[in-house]
């Protein structure tokens, strides 16, 4: 019974936030202040010139500069972005207990004077409206944040078992509208693939320099705003923007493997977060639970939602099962300080 209501609840608080998550909209919008967009590349010449040329061809923002930083690339990123035409940075050495993506973010932030800061990945494709028309939702609620949560692209099996989780897991757990109204650590969504912030807002916490050895940067920045008593939020991005964080399974095991350690708080944390996922996503199949269909009919309303493949969500236990076989990949390498990413430490 307990884990039938575990499921029921799931499905409810996804269907709340299906119809009620904050969604950017891809229609025209005319922004008038001034807007960064801040790109740190490190070894990225695959991404180099569609990351720019989709900026470049941004619209409605009438003061956007662009700025993207070679992070030391072993590659030839720095050369590539030398053949278009924006602010290029050369990342300096990576300073002791600062985190590489930490360290390149907070060097664009410095170089740059607008109001608005847009910190993009990479692997990041967008619409020509999606900075204008997230800016404006943002300025419409009167946030001081917005992080428009971009469709995951997935391309190999295991991608697409673990990439739906990402938006899963929160559309299925935190309650949206409710976060917005009593903020708060645990209830703060934050992706850095797409992630817009206030240069008031981000100077005033510190910038990245106050979460310079946090692995998941983005949700700490997120957790210290809201700390702060700075206002925003997630919002539904897949309109506007969409993002394929890895090209083959063993890169994004490796990718998640990095930080996964970390997503659920702690050891207490984790416990508690994989004992509800296998009590609602392992356990009713295995005892013919109608659980398992609520939790499926769960998933595939959260992938609808954000432009994801919903036929996955069949296959949930098996996510559930690779996801913890990473967690513990991620966990044990994180005990024995062997952690890299883009070839540097990252325990």
């Amino acid at each position: 019974m307990l884990i039938y209501i575990l499921a029921l609840l799931a499905l409810i608080i996804t269907i709340v936030n299906v119809i009620s998550v904050r969604t950017i909209k891809d229609g025209p919008i005319e922004v008038l202040r001034s807007v960064d967009v801040l790109i740190p590349m490190r070894n990225e010449s695959r991404n180099v010139v569609s990351i720019l040329n989709s900026v470049l061809a941004s619209n409605g923002c009438k003061d956007l500069s662009i700025y993207a930083l070679d992070d030391n690339s072993e590659d030839d990123t720095g050369s590539l972005i030398s053949t278009f035409k924006v602010n290029k940075l050369v990342g300096r050495k990576l300073p002791e207990n600062w985190l590489g993506k930490n360290f390149a973010c907070q060097q664009l932030a410095v170089s740059s004077s607008g109001e608005f800061l847009v910190f993009l990945d990479a692997d990041v494709r967008l619409s020509q409206n999606a900075i204008a028309a997230s800016i404006n939702k943002m300025e419409s609620l009167g946030w001081d944040f917005i992080s428009p949560y971009p469709r995951q692209e997935a391309g190999t099996l295991v991608e697409n078992l673990i990439q739906p989780l990402l938006q899963w897991s929160w559309l299925a757990s935190v309650p949206l509208r409710l976060s917005e109204y009593f903020p708060n650590r645990q209830m703060t969504i934050a992706n850095g693939q797409f992630l817009i912030i206030r240069r008031s807002a981000y100077e005033s916490v510190g910038g990245h320099e106050s979460i310079k050895g946090e692995i998941l940067d983005d949700l700490e920045f997120a957790r210290l705003l809201i700390a702060k008593g700075f206002k925003g939020g997630v919002a539904d991005g897949s309109k506007v923007a969409s993002c394929r964080m890895y090209q083959s399974s063993s890169e994004l095991i490796s990718g998640y493997t990095k930080s996964l350690w970390k997503a659920f708080g702690g050891v207490i944390g984790s416990i508690i977060a994989f004992s509800l996922l296998i009590a609602t996503g392992i356990i009713p199949l295995l005892a013919l639970n109608s659980g398992y269909l609520l939790i499926v009919i769960s998933r595939a309303l959260a992938a609808i939602k954000t432009r994801s493949n919903p036929i996955y969500a069949l296959l949930h236990p098996l996510s559930i099962l690779l996801l913890i076989y990473i967690f513990l990949l991620s966990l044990f390498r994180h005990q024995r300080g062997t952690l890299e990413w883009r070839g540097r430490r990252v325990n």
